[in-house]
């Protein structure tokens, strides 16, 4: 039996990191046995632009799409995405709704996905884009749906709703327009009130999206939290 002598791994970056490597997929080719950790210090030899962001710029890691840290071992085929810090910062079958789009969205339209005779509170929160022209958003899709459906579940359980649903915008979002819109039902205002609350501060800090703040000048990323899986920055050779 031959055994692989290295890994084939699709590298995946999104917002500040994309624009420095100047694409959003590579492919890395690493000796069998590599990790996380080996594949980041690679990124910084092989790219010094990259190498120099990645040292100063903390960022979470996800294997195939779940969060994995630094020591993870890779395998041919995995997908590896570099997560900078995302800019923020069920119950019964059917009761969450989750959507990553493009389009406008619709508190209506959520507030009706959440609608339950069980139901004596809905609360809606929406978004949106204030004092400047327009926010552009980026997000790693799959994995913020995931995380977004994951969130929306926890909140669920927890504060016993009848019902959840969160939209996301991606693309260009003009002043005054929804940016994310969340929409929970529950028996009481108390547990609905509590369950949006949660359920927007935690896509906040843990779907990794991203966003610029669009200006004459271009735009620049806006700072914010690390999510879940962080790893300690790399710093290139001789540094």
């Amino acid at each position: 039996m031959t055994v692989a002598q290295e890994v084939a791994v699709e590298v995946r970056l999104f917002a500040m990191l994309r624009e420095r490597a100047r694409t959003g997929k590579l492919e890395l080719r690493l000796p069998a046995g590599a990790t996380v950790a080996d594949a980041l210090a690679r990124l910084a030899e092989q790219d010094a632009g990259l190498g120099e962001l990645l040292a100063r710029l903390p960022v979470s890691t996800a294997v195939n799409r779940e969060y994995a840290p630094a020591a993870t071992v890779l395998e041919s085929g995995d997908e590896l995405a570099l997560i900078p810090p995302v800019s923020g910062g069920s119950g019964a079958d059917g009761a969450v709704h989750a959507s990553v789009r493009e389009e406008p969205l619709s508190a209506e339209r959520l507030t009706a996905a959440v609608a339950d005779p069980r139901a004596g509170a809905i609360v809606v929160f929406q978004g949106v884009t204030r004092e400047i022209a327009a926010l552009d958003y980026e997000a790693y899709a799959e994995m913020a749906l995931a995380q977004i459906t994951s969130i929306l579940y926890e909140c669920v359980g927890r504060h016993a709703l009848c019902a959840a649903a969160a939209e996301h915008r991606v693309g260009r979002v003009e002043l005054g327009e929804p940016r994310v819109v969340v929409a929970v039902s529950a028996p009481h205002r108390e547990e609905a009130f509590a369950g949006a609350r949660e359920a927007i501060d935690a896509i906040k800090a843990h779907a990794p999206i991203w966003k610029r703040e669009e200006s004459d000048g271009g735009g620049d990323w806006v700072e914010g939290t690390v999510p879940d899986g962080r790893v300690a920055p790399v710093a290139p050779e001789g540094s």
